[in-house]
């Protein structure tokens, strides 16, 4: 099993989040740090605090030196992806190829009412998500790209320089949708992160990734499968690791509570090497 660290940006302080950084990159066993992308805290009063997530990530990778990093996940309709294939680019040659590109189609109606975003129904975000997909990895990847979608639309566009990974870095995709998600992850992902799932659910949703996978041909073992657990001080979350890892997870994300404390980051490494292979 491989780890990495989920530290949401919401409820806590830029020293905190960059002391928890600070000392993840000190620690092998964590091999990523996972930020989400959303402007209003979750599970909480909209007034709390809360860091934008590309920029927090952007500050982070420059503050370290080892650690990978991404957002679980950046909505799609939050940025235009022409806009966000070079923040991926500029960010990735900054961080000498530690970026992992975390994308889903988006799901907060309150803060896109509060800012004027428009999330739009969930066939409208599934078909801006495929669109977006095709437009990130195009310009990533290609000298031009050219592209008419329903909601995107390239003419000859130009991406340089390039991402230090290649082709490009790897996509995240979360989520849990058969029909769409699920069949987006086997055609673009390099990691697919399930949401908090029991593991009857999770099962059958791996099944469904396998089928889609075996539609065009691709092997998913060439897949990451993660997970998201929360980390409560105690060693509670072992049972879980255990749980998922013999049901075909392979990285496991593990989130500090807010407000982050430092600490937690090495007493957090310390339990799950109890448990690394």
């Amino acid at each position: 099993m491989r780890f990495a660290l989920s530290t949401a940006q919401h409820k806590t302080t830029w020293d905190r989040l960059d002391a928890c950084w600070q000392a993840a990159d000190q620690l092998p066993i964590f091999e990523s740090g996972w930020l989400f992308d959303h402007f209003y805290p979750l599970f909480t009063e909209p007034t709390g605090p809360c860091l934008e997530g590309w920029t927090a990530l952007s500050m982070l990778l420059a503050r370290t030196t080892r650690i990978r990093g991404g957002l679980l996940v950046s909505a799609m309709p939050y940025r235009h992806p022409a806009l966000l294939a070079n923040m991926i680019a500029t960010i990735d040659i900054a961080a000498a190829g530690r970026l992992e590109i975390g994308l889903g189609a988006g799901w907060f109606q309150a803060e896109c009412d509060a800012y004027g975003i428009t999330l739009g129904s969930l066939r409208e975000r599934f078909d801006r998500l495929d669109e977006g997909l095709a437009v990130i990895h195009a310009l990533l990847t290609s000298e031009r790209t050219n592209f008419s979608g329903l909601y995107y639309q390239l003419v000859d566009a130009l991406l340089v320089p390039k991402a230090v990974q290649t082709p490009r870095p790897p996509i995240c995709i979360g989520g849990q949708g058969e029909q769409r998600t699920l069949r987006a992850v086997a055609r673009w992902a390099d990691h697919w992160n399930a949401p908090a799932l029991d593991a009857e659910a999770f099962s059958r949703k791996l099944d469904v990734l396998h089928r889609h996978c075996a539609d065009i041909g691709r092997d998913p073992g060439a897949i990451t499968v993660s997970n998201l657990l929360r980390y409560d001080g105690t060693d509670a979350v072992l049972a879980d690791i255990e749980r998922f890892s013999e049901l075909g997870v392979t990285l496991c994300l593990v989130s500090l509570p807010s407000p982050h404390d430092p600490d937690d980051v090495g007493r957090l490494a310390t339990l799950l090497s109890t448990v690394a292979t």
